[in-house]
C-alpha cells in the first residue's frame, strides 16, 4: 500500500520557482521569480513529495493515508472497527469509531482543531510524546494531504454526543464545521469521504477494490482484534470483505505458506520489547520498541520476508530487516557449530543458505519512526 518521494529539504510552505532557463535562452531570475506557496499549494503544486507519483498507486496512497489516522486510534487503544467504503458517486470513505478529531476552538490558531489539522501542513498530534506515540503517521501530513489532493473533501466527527461537519474544496474550506446531528455520547469517532481530483491523478480516479483488499488484510493480520470492513456499492463491482484476526501475524505467516511444503508444522514466534532512547524536540527520554516475528521454512528456493513499522509496509526493508537478517544467521551458524552440524573446518552458512525457503512476517512498533520517504517505504531509524 510504492512508490519512492522525497522529503522537502526546506519549509514545505515556500518553494523557489525560477523561470524556465537553458544555456542558450537565459531568463531574469529576481525576487518577481519566487513563489511563495501557502498552506497545501505546496501539496498541490509537487504531490510527488507527499504520495508519490500521482499515479493509480498514489491514488490509492490517499485511502492509506487517511486510513493510518484510524490505524493509530487502534494503537492507541481507542478504536476498534474500522469501515472503508466506496461509493456509486466514485468518493471513497474511511470511518472508525475512536475518539474523533477534536472539534474545539484551538487557543493559538483561533479555528477549530479539525480545520487546523486538515489544512496546516505539520499540525496534528504525531509530534512529539503525545496520543500517537507509536503512529505510523508520521509526517503528520497525511489526511491534509489527501485534502489538497481531492476536488472535495468531507470531515464527520461525533464526540460528546454532536455529530460536526466540515468540508473542503482542493484543501479550501467551502463549509465551515458546525452541527448537523446529535448522537448517543457514548459513540464517537470520525469519517473523512474524498473525491479524488482529476486533475491531479490525471490516470485515473477509480478506486481497486482488489488493491485496497489486499492492504487492508495486513494491516487486519498487524492488528489482532481490530475489525476491517470493506464495502463497494458501486453497482458493476458491488462486494464486501471484512477482516478479523486473533493470532495476528502467526495466521499471516500460515496464509503466506498455505501453497507450500512446509518443513516443520509449527511457525516459531519471537516477541520482545528494548527500551530506547528517544528525543522528543530535544527531551531525551527512554520508550519501549515491540518486535513480534514470526516465520516458517518450506521446501521452496526464495525468501518471503514482509517487514512492517507502526503497520506500514516497507516493501525496501530497512534496518529491522538489515537487523533480523544478521540476528538469523548468526544463530543459526551458532546452533550449528554448538550441536557439530557444522565441523570447525566447515565454512560457515551464508545468509542466502540460511534465508531458503523462508516465510517471514517482520512488525516493529515504535516511537518516532524514521523512514527515507512520506511513503515509508524504508525504516531508517539506527
Amino acid at each position: 500500500m510504492s512508490d519512492t518521494s522525497h522529503e522537502p529539504d526546506q519549509d514545505p510552505e515556500i518553494e523557489a520557482e525560477a523561470a524556465e532557463t537553458n544555456v542558450s535562452d537565459a531568463q531574469e531570475y529576481g525576487a518577481s521569480q519566487i513563489d511563495k506557496l501557502e498552506g497545501l499549494d505546496a501539496v498541490r503544486k509537487r504531490p510527488g513529495m507527499y504520495i508519490g507519483d500521482p499515479d493509480v498507486r498514489g491514488l490509492h496512497h490517499c485511502v492509506f493515508e487517511v486510513l493510518d489516522n484510524s490505524i493509530d486510534e487502534h494503537l492507541a487503544g481507542h478504536c476498534k472497527v474500522i469501515k472503508i467504503g466506496l461509493h456509486i458517486d466514485g468518493s471513497a470513505s474511511i470511518e472508525d469509531d475512536g475518539r474523533g478529531i477534536p472539534v474545539e476552538m484551538h487557543p493559538k490558531f483561533g479555528i477549530p482543531a479539525v480545520e487546523l489539522v486538515l489544512t496546516s501542513l505539520h499540525a496534528g498530534g504525531k509530534f512529539g510524546q503525545g496520543a500517537y506515540k507509536y503512529s505510523g503517521g508520521l509526517h503528520g501530513v497525511g489526511a491534509k494531504c489527501v485534502n489538497a489532493l481531492s476536488d472535495w473533501f468531507k470531515a464527520e466527527v461525533s464526540r460528546e454526543g454532536k455529530v460536526h461537519a466540515i468540508t473542503f474544496e482542493r484543501g479550501k474550506t467551502t463549509k465551515p464545521l458546525e452541527v448537523v446531528g446529535e448522537v448517543d455520547a457514548k459513540h464517537t469517532g470520525t469519517k473523512i469521504t474524498f473525491f479524488p481530483d482529476a486533475t491531479i491523478f490525471t490516470d485515473t480516479i477509480e478506486f481497486e477494490f482488489a488493491r485496497l483488499s489486499t492492504r487492508l488484510r495486513e494491516l487486519a493480520f498487524l492488528n489482532p482484534g481490530l475489525i476491517i470492513e470493506l464495502e463497494d456499492e458501486r453497482p458493476e463491482s458491488a462486494q464486501k470483505d471484512r477482516f478479523y484476526y486473533a493470532k495476528g501475524i502467526e495466521e499471516f505467516v500460515s496464509q503466506l505458506g498455505e501453497n507450500k511444503t512446509l518443513v516443520h508444522p509449527d511457525p516459531v514466534i519471537i516477541k520482545g520489547k528494548r527500551k530506547i532512547e528517544v528525543d522528543y524536540d530535544g527531551k531525551i527520554t527512554k520508550d519501549d520498541v515491540f518486535t513480534d516475528v514470526v516465520f516458517q521454512y518450506n521446501d521452496s528456493y526464495q525468501d518471503n520476508i514482509l517487514c512492517f513499522a507502526n503497520s506500514i509496509p516497507n516493501a525496501d526493508g530497512g534496518t529491522h530487516l538489515t537487523g533480523f537478517r544478521g540476528a538469523l544467521t548468526r544463530s543459526i551458524n551458532q546452533y550449528a557449530k554448538a550441536n557439530k552440524i557444522l565441523k570447525d573446518k566447515d565454512p560457515a552458512l551464508s545468509g542466502d543458505d540460511v534465508r531458503e525457503g523462508i516465510v517471514c512476517v517482520l512488525s516493529v512498533k515504535m516511537p518516532n519512526p524514521r523512514f527515507s520517504s512520506q511513503t515509508k517505504d524504508k525504516l531508517v531509524n539506527a
